[in-house]
């Protein structure tokens, strides 16, 4: 069986939609990966698939271009959220207050891809949908990295639920009023630099000063677009729609151990800051090396997870308890779909 799934402008495939391979038996087994995940997406429901250790290892084998998107659907169970002549009818709406700023970081963050930039183009069109629907998000041009890269793999619709699913399991905090899980996994973050590199630690945060959300936030709300390669980026989503947000400390901290050298030699923040967030590409690792060292981080990703939601908890706590100038700034989940 072989899927029809858009193919990747960005990277040089082979006929089976997977980064260019020199060797018939590198494609023969590229192509027995793309079988075993289309045996596998029917056996195993989207709603058990990030339990399923039959869809990790796949995952940690490598996914093929060709059915990277239906992977993300079945990761992120898009499908189940999918509501028919929804998307639609959310275009059709009056255009959302980023509508302009949307079409300028659409232009600028994907200027080899001009299908993109159009106002009626699939980039736009998705995220005014989006915004749309949620009116509560403070737009920021990560968004529009992230749909990008969706789109430039997905048909739009697909993208877009996909996009919508990723947002509710992992994002959406980032682009509330409230700062609070931005301020949790900059403290963290900073916590797991610690216990790895004291040293660089003590380079970062004090004698460079700089503010630990500073680090975490171009990575964490973009999921690295921009830092990352795109033959290491989606291979990072990969295995970050799978494991959750806890897989993005274990990238980040690589990404650091890669420009260790340059930090320790930086003399200013924003020097520093540059090679953080646009480390040299002769400096990172390749793809299946970045997965490697990923997973070799001395970090238990159960104890982030129990972290994350103890120190939220906490935040929201003060927050409702001393609100500021007696009005609560903590955000109600909105969402505003079409009438049927």
């Amino acid at each position: 069986m072989h899927s029809s799934a858009p193919r990747s402008p960005m990277v040089p495939t082979d006929p089976f939609g997977s980064p260019a391979i020199e060797s018939q038996e590198s494609v023969d087994a590229h192509r027995q990966r793309e079988l075993k995940w289309m045996a596998l997406f029917p056996s195993v429901p989207p709603s058990q698939a990030r339990k399923n250790k039959k869809i990790k290892k796949l995952l940690q084998e490598g996914v093929p271009s060709s059915v990277r998107y239906l992977v993300w659907c079945h990761l992120t169970d898009s499908k189940a959220r999918a509501l028919p002549g929804v998307y639609a009818k959310l275009g059709k709406r009056p255009r959302v207050p980023a509508f302009t700023e949307v079409e300028k970081d659409a232009a600028k963050c994907f200027p080899d891809q001009p299908q993109l930039h159009t106002a009626r183009g699939p980039l736009v069109s998705l995220l005014q949908a989006y915004l749309s629907m949620v009116p509560d998000i403070q737009y920021s041009s990560e968004l529009t990295s992230v749909a990008g890269h969706l789109l430039l793999l997905a048909p739009e619709e697909d993208a877009f639920w996909i996009f919508a699913s990723m947002m509710d399991a992992h994002l959406r905090p980032y682009f509330s009023m409230n700062a609070n899980q931005i301020e949790v996994d900059a403290s963290l973050f900073s916590k797991a630099l610690e216990g790895n590199d004291s040293v660089l630690t003590k380079k970062l945060y004090v004698q460079l000063s700089i503010a630990p959300a500073n680090i975490t936030w171009p990575w964490f709300s973009a999921l690295f677009v921009g830092t990352l390669p795109v033959d290491c980026l989606h291979r990072v989503w990969d295995i970050f729609l799978y494991e959750g947000m806890s897989y993005l400390f274990r990238i980040g901290l690589v990404v650091i151990n890669c420009v260790r050298h340059l930090l320790l030699q930086a003399t200013s923040e924003e020097a520093a800051l540059e090679y953080l967030i646009h480390p040299p590409l002769a400096c990172l690792p390749s793809a299946t090396e970045l997965f490697s060292l990923a997973s070799n981080v001395k970090l238990k990703d159960d104890d982030i997870r129990k972290q994350r939601v103890k120190m939220e908890q906490q935040l929201k706590r003060t927050t409702q308890a001393r609100p500021p100038n007696g009005v609560s700034n903590m955000q109600t989940a909105s969402i505003s779909l079409p009438k049927a």
